[in-house]
């Protein structure tokens, strides 16, 4: 994969969300996030094999990541993917949402989330993120346009103050929230 001027190999494989190329949405939430060295904590939440924590490691790497995902072969990709790139600024662990990472703040959280599990759990994700933000944190996610974006940024709204579109094409949005 390479986006933003970084090249990554990534190893996928069946049962993972998108396994044979780089979704489009993926893409296009890496290139859009606004990335800053005061960015110190950050959470892929859903990191499937790892290409946005991967990726936001590769280029903050005095940051720590940190990569959650429900599916565990999804967590063991992702850590063989660290190594075989040599990013050692992670932390990757299985488990349900903010679960594995229950009692930590983050400046900034990064989704592609999980659109088929429903609004009730995406919103519930929403609602998550904002209590693990530290003050001034952003949460950063994209949805695919037609799958509900326009409801998921009134709910982003109904959480946060600050809310934005940063950036859209090829059928997908990106919204960024300020705490």
């Amino acid at each position: 994969m390479k986006v933003r001027g970084i090249t990554l190999k990534l190893l996928t494989d069946a049962g993972v969300f998108s396994k044979k190329r780089l979704d489009p949405g993926t893409k296009l939430l890496i290139e859009s996030l606004p990335l800053s060295p005061d960015y110190k904590r950050i959470l892929d939440l859903g990191c499937g094999y790892g290409p946005i924590g991967l990726a936001v490691a590769k280029l903050l790497p005095e940051a720590t990541v940190y990569m959650g995902d429900i599916n565990e072969r999804a967590v063991e990709l992702g850590l063989r993917n660290a190594r075989l790139n040599g990013i050692s600024n992670v932390i990757i662990k299985a488990g349900d949402g903010f679960e594995p990472f229950h009692d930590q703040k983050f400046d900034l959280i990064v989704t592609n989330p999980p659109i088929r599990a429903g609004k009730g759990v995406m919103y519930q994700l929403i609602d998550q993120a904002y209590t693990a933000l530290n003050p001034g944190g952003r949460l950063l996610l994209v949805i695919k346009t037609k799958h509900g974006a326009k409801s998921m940024e009134a709910k982003l709204k109904s959480v946060f103050a600050e809310v934005r579109e940063l950036e859209k094409g090829s059928g997908y949005r990106v919204y960024e929230s300020r705490k």
